[in-house]
């Protein structure tokens, strides 16, 4: 009987101790994002509609905001992981004076958002203090308006302060496969002639995979849902993106339920968008692991 009991126990174990997990997802994630999705296809009087899906993708903000949320998710990926992965690379040779420069790339990590985007909109004001370092050093003759940008220029504005702040939290990922690497690899590449590129290519990269999967598709998603810095920086509407939408509609209008309908609406769209995204490189990724296998 105690045997059957404690086998009986040791079955639904993995469940007891997923159960408090569960219902954490249910109460705060499951529950909220069924409401939102109801919210979304329901008019004002309750009833099942498309309405607020066509308002939405009718509004004149929606193409702009769209555009510019795929387009910086997709630019400041690929640089950021570039940057990132060259930066890991170095700062794992262990070199004199590696320590110090890991530590000073880790500072943008620990500042929080709404701290960045003080700290470079007080720094980028006509008077601020990147105008006066750059005057200082004579590299500039006037001040530059760096918040007059618009358009594809406020983007990549965007995507250049955005890169310094997650930079390091992309870098640290990768760093930690490449010291988690078995060495020996390397150096029986080094052995049988291979220059440091194909090392790093042939080598280095395929074992870092699931590393750099891990990187890209978490700084995807978050790169999805960019907002407070484009409205910290230029105010609402100067670079939409999606999420800005979302922000815009609760902090603007808000009191009005048809600008809580709004706000759920492009909030399904954003998730819809970050399934896409993230449904398609993983079926990338799993495809090109198969073929290094």
């Amino acid at each position: 009987m105690i045997n059957k009991k404690s086998r009986n126990i040791t079955k639904y174990l993995p469940y007891i101790l997923l159960a408090p997990t569960m219902i954490f997802y249910i109460l705060f994630w499951f529950r909220p994002v069924l409401t939102a999705f109801i919210e979304a296809f329901t008019d004002l009087d309750g009833g099942f509609t498309f309405q607020n899906i066509v308002v939405m993708f009718s509004e004149q903000q929606f193409a702009v905001s769209l555009k510019n949320t795929i387009l910086f998710a997709v630019i400041s990926v690929v640089i950021q992981f570039i940057l990132a992965f060259a930066l890991a690379l170095l700062l794992n040779k262990k070199f004199k004076g590696s320590s110090l420069l890991l530590f000073i790339a880790l500072i943008p990590m620990a500042i929080p958002p709404t701290a960045v985007a003080i700290l470079w909109n007080t720094g980028f004001q006509t008077l601020g203090w990147v105008n006066s370092l750059l005057m200082n050093f004579n590299l500039i003759a006037e001040p530059i308006s760096w918040l007059s940008a618009r358009g594809i220029e406020g983007l990549l504005f965007l995507i250049a302060v955005d890169t310094w702040t997650v930079l390091p939290s992309v870098m640290i990922i990768i760093l930690a496969g490449l010291q988690n690497m078995n060495k020996e690899l390397e150096e029986a590449g080094k052995v049988f002639g291979a220059t440091r590129f194909q090392i790093v290519k042939d080598i280095v990269y395929p074992i870092l995979k699931p590393s750099i999967a891990t990187a890209l598709i978490l700084r995807l998603i978050s790169s999805l849902q960019v907002w407070q810095l484009a409205v910290m920086l230029f105010g609402y509407g100067r670079v939409p993106f999606l999420v800005e939408r979302v922000a815009y509609y609760n902090e603007m209008v808000p009191g009005l339920e048809s600008s809580s309908k709004m706000a759920v609406t492009y909030s399904l769209f954003v998730t819809f968008i970050v399934l896409i995204f993230t449904f398609v490189y993983l079926k990338i990724n799993k495809n090109s692991m198969k073929g290094v296998e």
